[in-house]
């Protein structure tokens, strides 16, 4: 059995004052467990007590458990998987495809994880490179999304869409939004793309408002490399963002680069824990005043 000794805490400071943070750190003593506060943490358990520790220094944590909302878990997930530390979610935040721990069960949820009873599952990454005249000059890794879009201006910018350098077509759009799995519910829901399920191989390509309406959402298999590259006459300032969280900005002629990563995001479920029950309660599909859905 797997056994969760020394405990990561990674907190969104914004929706956690510090209450639920102090409760955990004081269950996981109480269950002889080390607990190393991420540097999100400082001022609400006492830093004399715990010392702070950054990302990197995480990197022989067991578990790590984060308190916010999926973009707390995302900035979390592209630190520690190259480490191979496990990840799971409180959810504090509006939506919570991924931070699916309840608030009100989570001592209860985390007993059990402790003690081995939990759903793991391991979730593809993207590793994206920017190129510019073939010189590297950025690259990033993104556990839901590699958008390519306008910076500032309401006009759209022209790019060509390779995939293993077969060419796949030309577009004038806002942008495009390249997806794993689990970011198919994010970005690329909102501009049309389809949902795939988490354990699938594949990468959904999602245009942002295209000119021409026949551009339609493509899934692809994921061992497929997708080169987005700004046409060498696109007079409008694009950028690149990974995961929204970090951004680089693109010139005429610069190519992204974007394939699967060799890391993975180990993501800990509590047991009960489907895919289809996380769709129906976040999306109110199969909403029925007076109706208990069928199980």
């Amino acid at each position: 059995m797997t056994e969760f000794k020394r405990i990561a805490l990674v907190r969104n400071e914004k929706v956690d004052p510090g209450d639920m943070l102090v409760r955990l750190a004081d269950f996981l003593v109480q269950k002889d467990c080390t607990v190393l506060p991420e540097k999100s943490c400082a001022g609400a358990l006492g830093d004399e007590i715990y010392p702070l520790y950054s990302f990197e220094q995480l990197h022989e944590a067991d578990l790590a458990i984060v308190i916010g909302g999926d973009g707390t878990l995302l900035n979390a997930a592209r630190n520690l998987a190259p480490y191979g530390v496990p990840i799971v979610g409180i959810n504090m935040g509006r939506l919570g495809f991924l931070v699916d721990v309840s608030p009100d069960d989570l001592l209860g949820s985390m007993q059990e994880i402790l003690q081995g009873n939990f759903i793991s599952e391991h979730r593809l990454m993207l590793r994206a490179e920017v190129l510019r005249e073939d010189k590297l000059i950025a690259e990033h890794l993104a556990f839901n999304d590699v958008v390519v879009n306008n910076q500032y201006q309401a006009r759209m910018i022209e790019f060509n869409t390779h995939a293993n350098d077969r060419y796949v077509n030309h577009e004038r759009a806002d942008g495009i939004v390249v997806a794993t799995p689990t970011g198919s519910t994010a970005y690329a829901l909102s501009s049309g793309g389809p949902i795939l399920h988490p354990a699938l191989e594949a990468l959904a390509l999602v245009p942002i408002c295209p000119h021409t309406l026949n551009h339609r959402p493509l899934v692809i298999d994921a061992s497929v490399t997708i080169t987005v590259a700004i046409d060498p006459e696109c007079t409008v300032e694009a950028q690149v963002s990974f995961d929204g969280q970090a951004n680089c900005n693109l010139q005429a002629g610069d190519r992204v680069r974007i394939r699967r990563s060799e890391t993975r995001v180990e993501l800990l479920h509590p047991q009960g824990y489907e895919f289809y029950d996380i769709l129906r309660a976040k999306l109110r599909w199969g909403k029925q005043p007076g109706r208990t859905p069928p199980r």
